[in-house]
């Protein structure tokens, strides 16, 4: 089944958040832990790439265009994911 673009996701954890809380952190694994968590909460059919563009199979492109992209982003522990990966 085809895929359809439907959105780009701004999910990675932002530079000044880890400065704010002070410590190192792997980045990369940081980044790769919130896409993973980000694609538990979507919708079967939908993925997000780790270039941040989330991708729809065809049947549920409607469902995926809805999604609130900033919702699903605030249920992610971030904190938690930022202990589990220290540099």
């Amino acid at each position: 089944m085809a895929q359809v673009e439907i959105a780009t996701v701004p999910y990675t954890v932002s530079a000044d958040y880890i400065a704010t809380v002070g410590a190192d952190f792997n980045t990369e694994a940081v980044d790769d832990a919130v896409l993973a968590q980000l694609n538990k909460l979507v919708p079967m059919g939908v993925v997000v790439h780790r270039n941040g563009k989330a991708f729809a199979d065809e049947d549920v492109v409607e469902i995926a265009r809805a999604i609130d992209w900033s919702d699903l982003l605030k249920q992610i522990d971030v904190d938690q994911i930022l202990a589990d990966n220290p540099k």
